[in-house]
């Protein structure tokens, strides 16, 4: 397999992508197409290992693909890389047969770490879990997850059962008994990630499903799972950038005033503009990989790239669309523009846990020598 293998197989279902982005906007409704692709493509395993049918790729590709998803589809592309930070946990805990149906493109999966009550603080749960016959019972209420009614499971966070620690990570089925989505997704930007709420009340599984250790659930959600989840929340924000650029160039480069014969990119201002955007958005990309070579190579840095590389990318992602809003001035509202869907979907990253704020003290911490978590 050559290095852009998994980039060849995302140009096949790229045009499943683009062709149903509006209409998932418009509607609110999950891309079902669009991940029904995905799924079929072979890059449902990108980050499975080869022994079990994956392409055996690591972070740097899974950056690559959201990214590219979210020059597209802001939602599939969430929907993508939530299921890839599942498969991350799932690769290093999880029995064999859940990680051969990922690898098959027959199991999506997706992270369930948000709760009403610790809420953007995902690695101090308030749900429980305790023995009962049959299992391990599960409570909790979630307020976020994505791909809430269409996953075929959740990596899922509590309280421990016995041990000392602040969380435990369980493998849950959508499907389990008592446990319920509620309500429907209607969000300002992603809107067709189905990014709901979800109660489980008495909710059983096998004690089999456990993922890690007992009260290892912070060293599994740092560990494994927060290096790739922010490093693909940069690559989303960077094909937001990416987009809203070359929207925006295309824009300036055909529209103007027929009454004077020029162009809108005849303008220094407009120029100037478009300029800023492109230097942002390549600046925070140029960074963003380079916390995945960190990653990749166990630099002594790799953790300071991972906390910047989502806080600079995510903040940069709303300056630079909202540039090119803009720019592209009364015509940015229209949605054949193909701009404000990216504007709107551009806000998700700064409040997506970890928030903006938080990762700056995080890195604040980090820098004057503190412990970060």
């Amino acid at each position: 397999m050559t290095d852009s293998h998994h980039l060849e197989l995302f140009q096949k279902i790229a045009p499943i992508l683009k062709e149903n982005a509006i209409g998932v906007d418009a509607s609110g409704e999950f891309p079902r197409a669009s991940i029904d692709a995905f799924l079929g493509s072979g890059l449902a395993g990108l980050i499975s290992a080869t022994d079990v049918g994956g392409l055996g790729q690591g972070p740097r590709a899974a950056v690559e693909i959201v990214e590219q998803a979210a020059q597209l589809c802001g939602s599939s592309a969430m929907i993508i890389q939530m299921h890839y930070a599942g498969t991350a946990v799932l690769e290093k805990f999880g029995q064999e047969g859940v990680r051969k149906e990922i690898a098959a493109g027959k199991h999506l999966t997706t992270l369930a770490f948000s709760e009403r009550g610790s809420r953007s603080h995902f690695w101090a749960p308030q749900s429980t879990a305790k023995k009962v016959d049959g299992g391990v019972q599960l409570d909790a209420h979630k307020s976020w997850i994505t791909s809430a009614s269409h996953a075929d499971s959740y990596v899922w966070s509590s309280q421990p059962l016995s041990a000392e620690g602040m969380s435990t990570i369980w493998l849950v089925p959508r499907k389990t008994d008592n446990i319920e989505v509620l309500g429907t997704f209607d969000g300002l930007g992603l809107r067709g990630n189905d990014s709901q709420p979800a109660k489980a009340t008495g909710a059983v599984i096998p004690e089999g499903n456990r993922l890690g250790e007992d009260g290892g659930g912070l060293a599994v959600m740092l560990e494994t799972v927060l290096p790739i989840f922010n490093a693909m929340m940069g690559g989303v924000g960077s094909g937001f950038m990416q987009a809203a650029t070359n929207a925006t160039i295309g824009h300036v480069s055909k529209t103007g005033y027929a009454h004077l014969g020029n162009e809108l990119r005849d303008l220094p201002t407009i120029r100037a503009y478009v300029a800023r955007m492109k230097n942002k958005s390549d600046a925070a990309r140029t960074l963003l990989f380079d916390a995945v070579t960190a990653m990749e190579t166990g630099r002594e840095d790799a953790m300071l790239r991972v906390l910047q590389c989502k806080a600079v990318c995510g903040e940069t992602a709303t300056e630079v669309t909202e540039l090119a809003m803009r720019v592209c001035g009364g015509m940015a509202f229209r949605k054949d523009v193909g701009v404000e869907r990216t504007f709107r979907d551009a806000r998700a990253g700064t409040v997506m846990a970890p928030t903006t704020d938080q990762l700056y003290d995080f890195i604040g911490k980090a820098l004057t020598g503190m412990d970060v978590f």
